[in-house]
C-alpha cells in the first residue's frame, strides 16, 4: 500500500493570503499584537509554530500564548471562514482535482493531507475546491506543532482505518517548500517537491527530493512518475 499525502498551500491550491490575514488578525484579536508578521517567513511552518515565533518575537511570554493559543486559532478559522464565503478566491493548482482523484484509485494506493495547517483551517480552504471528500486521512499543524512528527500521525491514522502495516518508505510527501522535503526525509519517507508555490524549482532541487516537478499541470506524466517504483 502506497500513501500519498499533500500540502495544501502552494501544493493543492492557493487561497491568495487568505490564511495570512486571517492568522494575523486572530493574533491582533486574542493577543493584542501579531508582532511582525510581515518579517517571518511562514513558508512550510506549522501554524502553532508560526503564532509562538511570531509572538515570542514580540515579546509575548510563553504561557500567555500557551493559554490563549486555542482561542486564538478558534477565531483565525471563523475569520479565515468568512472571508472565503465573502468571495475571497481559492484557486486549485493546475492538474490537482485530475492528479488527486487518479492516484486515489490507483490500486493499493490512499491519498491523504499532511499540512502544517490547523484542522480548522485546513477544512475551510479545502471546502471550496471540492476535493475534501478525496483525503481519507489527514495530520494537522494542530495535531503537532512539529512538522516532522506529522508523516507517523498520518501512517498511524491510515494504517488504524485500512488495518494495514504502511512502512514509511511507501509514504511519498507531496509539497512545495524545502521543509516537507525536510519533513520526508526525517522519517524515512518519499520527497515530492512541486513548483508551485513561493519556492522556484532551483530552489527545491538544491534540497535534493527524489522527485521534483515544475506543476502537476501534465496530469498523465505525473500520474506516471508518482506510480512508477520508488527510488
Amino acid at each position: 500500500m502506497r500513501l500519498f499525502l499533500f500540502d495544501i498551500d502552494g501544493t493543492l491550491l492557493d487561497a491568495h493570503r487568505a490564511g495570512y490575514h486571517s492568522l494575523v488578525g486572530a493574533m491582533q484579536a486574542v493577543f493584542g499584537t501579531a508582532g511582525d508578521p510581515a518579517g517571518y517567513d511562514w513558508r512550510g511552518k506549522t501554524d502553532p509554530l508560526i503564532v509562538r515565533d511570531v509572538l515570542r518575537a514580540a515579546g509575548i511570554p510563553d504561557e500567555t500564548i500557551r493559554a490563549h493559543l486555542p482561542r486564538c486559532f478558534e477565531t483565525y478559522v471563523r475569520l479565515l471562514d468568512a472571508r472565503l464565503s465573502d468571495g475571497h478566491p481559492v484557486t486549485v493548482l493546475p492538474g490537482i482535482p485530475d492528479l488527486v482523484r487518479r492516484l486515489g484509485h490507483a490500486p493499493d494506493a490512499a491519498v491523504g493531507i499532511l499540512t502544517g495547517n490547523v484542522e480548522g483551517g485546513a477544512n475551510v480552504k479545502l471546502k471550496p475546491t471540492g476535493l475534501a471528500s478525496c483525503f481519507r486521512v489527514a495530520a494537522y499543524g494542530s495535531d503537532e506543532s512539529d512538522r516532522r512528527r506529522l508523516p507517523a500521525i498520518a501512517r498511524k491514522r491510515a494504517q488504524d482505518l485500512l488495518g494495514l502495516e504502511i512502512p514509511f518508505r511507501e509514504i511519498v510527501i507531496i509539497g512545495d517548500t524545502p521543509l516537507d522535503v525536510d519533513c520526508a526525509r526525517a522519517s524515512g519517507c518519499v520527497a515530492v517537491a512541486v513548483a508551485t508555490g513561493q519556492h522556484s524549482v532551483e530552489e527545491l532541487e538544491a534540497t535534493r527530493p527524489d522527485l521534483l516537478f515544475a506543476s502537476f499541470a501534465d496530469v498523465d506524466e505525473s500520474v506516471r512518475r508518482l506510480t512508477e517504483p520508488l527510488p
